[in-house]
């Protein structure tokens, strides 16, 4: 009997080239900021950086981390994200492990009642009052208490919960443990898949936030560090504006800074920073992210 045997093919030539410049198109611009934030500022405002820095050098990185705002904003979002997301996926667990029991009396009522929300939306003014009287604006648990709930992730948790066998609950109702007991030691350790898929969502979501602290606080030792990259961005234009404006009035220049760096290097070093944690964090969490997504969406 003759082993198959895979023949290479013209058109796995093609497909191999094609993915390779597909991977690398997505890839790109990532490296395009790396390489714009290892440059010189002032070098840089010449353009044509495509692969490799023309002027090395790590300017941009020491006055991002000189600046105390830099350090303040990054505590503000590290601990918005750790805290958020732990208690975020604690309860969101707690009331799908509660859903997922076809027992509990007026389920279907209940789950209409946290889809119902997420079908309207009061608007903005209404919501900042809401927060208001709630005593969130100007305060840091204005990032964490209105993302504590989100309904498609109950849906994906009580969805992978429901393909626990049961033999396993009433095995460890025989050895005397109660409700909260199997939560803690049998339904949280298998859950590990669709909660590192949820914890991953709700830290990105957590993580790239900058809409919260732009509209809702004002006091800049509370500001996270994408709102400090938006103010950065918002600055970077109304100072290129400036000079294009400045250069057509009769040619006059503005100078920058000594150490060669511009608000757009500095802004593509910030970048690079508020980035790397995520793309660090990832590659841990994808195979539980994938096996918890369809796990969860396929099951029930």
């Amino acid at each position: 009997m003759k082993m198959k045997t895979h023949t290479f093919s013209t058109f796995n030539l093609m497909n191999y080239i094609l993915l390779t410049l597909f991977g690398f198109l997505m890839i790109y611009p990532f490296i395009y900021i790396l390489i714009y934030s290892l440059n010189d500022g002032k070098d840089s405002m010449l353009g044509a950086l495509y692969f490799f820095p023309r002027k090395f050098t790590l300017d941009n990185y020491a006055q991002v981390f000189d600046n105390k705002q830099i350090w303040q904003a990054y505590k503000i979002t590290i601990l918005r994200t750790v805290i958020g997301t732990a208690l975020h996926v604690l309860l969101c667990t707690l009331m799908a492990y509660a859903l997922s029991k076809k027992t509990l009396p007026g389920r279907s009522f209940f789950t209409f009642y946290i889809f119902l929300p997420t079908i309207f939306s009061a608007g903005f003014i209404p919501y900042f009052i809401t927060l208001q009287q709630l005593h969130l604006i100007n305060s840091f648990w204005v990032y964490v208490i209105p993302m504590l709930f989100n309904f498609m992730h109950i849906v994906i948790i009580r969805t992978f919960l429901q393909g626990i066998p049961e033999e396993i609950e009433e095995s460890a109702r025989i050895d005397g443990l109660n409700d909260f007991q199997i939560f803690l030691r049998i339904i949280l350790p298998l859950s590990g898949p669709v909660i590192a898929t949820i914890s991953l969502f709700i830290g990105v979501a957590h993580w790239n936030d900058w809409f919260t602290g732009a509209y809702y606080v004002s006091d800049k030792n509370l500001i996270p560090v994408q709102t400090l990259l938006q103010q950065m961005l918002t600055e970077a234009e109304a100072l290129s504006s400036s000079l294009q404006r400045a250069a057509q009035q009769g040619g006059q220049t503005v100078n920058v800074n000594m150490a060669g760096a511009t608000p757009e290097s500095l802004r593509m070093a910030l970048l690079v920073i508020t980035v790397f944690p995520i793309l660090c964090v990832y590659p841990f969490l994808q195979r539980y992210f994938v096996k918890g997504v369809m796990i969860g969406s396929v099951k029930g």
